[in-house]
């Protein structure tokens, strides 16, 4: 199963949330927004840390994490069937409260007649109550009635009569499951990887680390599969078992080595008086932990050393190699697994990978290859949650996995911006791919305070130089070249959904060497682009012609950024008051 939705409440700088999840979320913002708020939320649900009373938002006395779920395999349909709706999902959410406490709750879909809830159900265990009420036939025939005898008679009659009963889909007041603490793991397997930290934590052999964990695996199969295995196990058992006073079928050992019986009868003897008897009986070793606490991990890189011994980088590497791991090790087993009917409770099958600037100590091509990594992991029925601040853990044509986090003020919260919708359709989406390669680095757009839309390449490179001549140029504005006028507006849809300031540099194009139907081209697509732009979040800025003309090139000498730089690069050259007044604007 994966996760549809997410809902926050009172969870340290979150008042309320409501996300909207993919296979891949990639979570975007400045310092202190709250976006490491969301990945322990996340991990609060699944059990992987404990709440502590400064977890609680300012002056709350409750928080909940809700997650909604979708897709679920059989198994999961079978341990959560008490939860599971119309649509097949189920939404579970978990309380905390100041002082300590924690509970689960699931969502169901309880009748509205009283007599067929399950809340009410010891008020109909005398027999005499429950003979009037229509799920009186499902009841045993004859002798006492209890709880679990109403609720099963319950439920088969709504079982029976699910279309004419009526249902209302809410919060149950009893645990989740019935149970009082909810089993670490019943929703599915954690992998988290903080921002900061030891490599050798994932590489240890506690089955709590990553490499524990599939460690364990291999061992289980092992023990399972290998008869080498097997027989080791058999000799150290009866090894050991020669040690004991008794052997297996409870008969006196005669092999035992006499320097163990002669310390039993001089630690007897020493206890006569208080009628004690001294048995030191040997256990063999569980062999698969003998092999969990005896493995180490080293790295040849050209010297042979425990991995914290090597860089930062490459211990990063490392951590991220052994999820690719865990990933391949984990679709091979569910592909290779035989179709079972289960009958009992099973944990969830689910695998979520959660990252914490996963691009630390990693070089930009490094972090690009990671990235690809993290999709294909996400394709690979996983879901992937990370935090960033890299542009290259991005892809622009993934925008519904992005989702920016900001904190306005601290009376409002951590507030999101996502955006669900199918923006771009046939040859828009086709056009908004291709200005990829166009720009490669135009996921910076995400992290910018704000985005300037320009035709071409000599537009990005003329605006940022003039800025700077002026003294206005500012790092968090950032210039994108979307390859073509008519692209400008594709952009412009994209940055009205999340909310990102823009202008829309764009030429006139009514230069004099332009024939009527040229002109009526150029208005066209001006006209586009102001249609586009939502006057909340966007803003145009119309340059006469092309930016050569306004920077004073004649013609014959268009068309080159590199010509275009060096002439305003001059010592002659002076921006006219327009041109001044218009990339001003641009950052102002």
């Amino acid at each position: 199963m994966k996760i549809e939705s997410l809902s926050i409440s009172n969870w340290r700088s979150i008042k309320r949330l409501d996300i909207a999840f993919q296979d891949l979320m990639i979570f975007i913002g400045q310092n202190n927004h709250g976006k490491s708020n969301v990945l322990s939320a996340l991990l609060f649900f699944f059990g992987e840390i404990k709440p502590q009373d400064l977890d609680f938002n300012k002056g709350s006395q409750e928080l909940f994490v809700e997650i909604t779920f979708c897709d679920l395999d059989d198994t999961d349909k079978l341990t959560f069937k008490k939860y599971v709706t119309a649509d097949g999902k189920i939404k579970v959410r978990k309380f905390a409260y100041v002082g300590g406490n924690f509970e689960y709750r699931g969502y169901i879909q309880n009748p509205v007649d009283d007599w067929l809830r399950e809340a009410n159900s010891s008020n109909y265990s005398k027999r005499e109550v429950a003979q009037s009420l229509p799920f009186y036939p499902f009841l045993p025939a004859s002798g006492r009635l209890s709880k679990q005898d109403i609720v099963d008679a319950q439920t088969k009659y709504i079982e029976q009569n699910i279309g004419t009963v009526a249902l209302n889909f809410e919060i149950e007041e009893t645990n989740f499951l019935g149970l009082k603490s909810v089993a670490k793991g019943i929703f599915g397997d954690i992998y988290f990887i903080p921002a900061v930290k030891d490599a050798t934590d994932d590489f240890s052999s506690k089955e709590a680390s990553a490499f524990g964990k599939l460690y364990s695996n291999i061992i289980e199969s092992m023990s399972v599969n290998n008869p080498d295995w097997n027989e080791t196990k058999i000799k150290l058992s009866s090894l050991f078992g020669t040690l004991n006073r008794l052997n297996k079928d409870g008969e006196s050992n005669p092999n035992r080595p006499k320097e163990l019986a002669a310390f039993e009868r001089a630690l007897g003897s020493e206890l006569k008086t208080w009628g004690a008897e001294i048995d030191v009986e040997v256990l063999p070793p569980n062999i698969d932990d003998v092999f969990r606490a005896n493995t180490q991990v080293w790295v040849n890189d050209g010297v042979r050393t425990d991995i914290r011994r090597k860089g930062h980088g490459l211990q990063r590497a490392l951590t991220f190699a052994l999820i690719k791991v865990i990933s391949d090790s984990l679709k091979a087993e569910r592909e290779k697994a035989a179709p079972e009917q289960n009958t009992t409770r099973t944990a969830s099958a689910s695998t979520y990978f959660i990252l914490e600037e996963p691009e630390l100590y990693l070089h930009p091509q490094a972090q690009r290859a990671l990235f690809d990594s993290l999709v294909a992991l996400s394709e690979s029925k996983n879901q992937v949650v990370l935090c960033t601040h890299s542009s290259a853990l991005i892809d622009v044509e993934r925008y519904k996995s992005i989702c920016i986090v900001k904190k306005d003020s601290d009376m409002i919260g951590t507030q999101i911006c996502q955006c669900t919708d199918d923006i771009f359709t046939g040859d828009k989406k086709k056009d908004f791919n291709l200005s990829y390669w166009i720009n490669p680095d135009r996921s910076e757009l995400f992290f910018a305070r704000k985005v300037l839309l320009v035709e071409g390449p000599t537009d990005k490179t003329l605006i940022p130089l003039l800025a700077k001549q002026l003294g206005v140029f500012r790092f968090d504005h950032t210039v994108v070249d979307c390859g073509s006028k008519d692209n400008i507006p594709l952009y412009c849809q994209l940055l009205n959904k999340f909310k990102i300031p823009y202008v829309a540099v764009y030429d006139k194009d009514h230069q004099t060497s332009k024939t009527p139907d040229g002109v009526a081209s150029a208005n066209k697509s001006s006209a586009n682009i102001e249609a586009a732009i939502d006057q909340g979040t966007g803003a145009s800025i119309v340059l006469v012609n092309d930016i050569e003309e306004e920077v004073g090139i004649v013609s014959g000498e268009k068309s080159k950024p590199y010509v275009a730089l060096t002439h305003i690069a001059s010592p002659g050259f002076k921006i006219s008051d327009g041109l001044s007044a218009k990339v001003k604007s641009m950052y102002q």
